[in-house]
């Protein structure tokens, strides 16, 4: 499974040299050094994890995590050099996951990165979810051993939802994190995809919010 790492850093020097750093570990990394364009970025793709500074131009990071709290459950990674109690604990009000601060080495920063991917599921080989099994490197799925026939778009559905529960996902949302922000079709897929999905899952765990979208409770299975 591929990881893609959004980068929100306003100094270009520690932007670049980061950047490179998590490129020659292997994941995919977009930065950009603007609080809108950093939440341009976070609607319009699907990313594993956000590294987030706190002085940003345009949006700060305490507002910028609460809008994409909104949107999305993606792990992120405040890394500032504020290192005070209060702007720690905004961060965390603000359900951040974890704080780094300046300056800091890369291996520990990188050491961060991975824990907060494994709690994730982002990088687990599987994923032991009640009766169900996903392999996220495999893009399968498994109920009481049996493997599940779905498409790759079902498959995603289900892990975007799972790596989500408890929180209402919109159309919209669905339809950017798996088809794409460019995608020009019908919105009605993601309806259709969903009704699929449903027909093939043993367990009715996807409930409609009616005029919303859909979710999997937290306490499913």
């Amino acid at each position: 499974m591929e990881i893609k790492i959004l980068l929100v850093e306003d100094d270009e020097n520690i932007c670049h040299t980061v950047k490179a750093f998590l490129l020659e570990t292997g994941y995919k990394v977009d930065a950009c050094l603007d609080g809108s364009d950093a939440l341009t970025m976070f609607y319009d793709h699907s990313y594993q994890l956000v590294i987030l500074d706190i002085m940003l131009p345009s949006m700060n990071g305490h507002e910028l995590l609460r809008e994409f709290r909104k949107l999305h459950n993606t792990p992120v990674l405040m890394m500032t050099a504020l290192s005070d109690d209060e702007n720690q604990i905004r961060a965390f009000d603000a359900e951040a996951d974890d704080y780094v601060t300046k300056p800091f080495k890369m291996q520990l920063l990188l050491k961060r990165v991975e824990a907060l991917l494994r709690r994730s599921g982002a990088l687990a080989k599987e994923i032991r979810w009640g009766k169900f099994t996903l392999r996220p490197e495999e893009y399968r799925a498994f109920y009481r051993g049996e493997e599940l026939s779905l498409t790759l778009r079902e498959y995603e559905i289900l892990m975007l939802l799972w790596q989500n529960k408890g929180r209402t996902l919109s159309h919209e949302t669905i339809l950017s994190r798996v088809w794409g922000y460019d995608f020009d079709g019908d919105g009605s897929v993601v309806h259709t995809h969903i009704k699929n999905l449903r027909a093939k899952l043993p367990e009715s765990i996807i409930k409609n919010v009616r005029g919303i979208g859909y979710r999997i409770e937290e306490g499913a299975l």
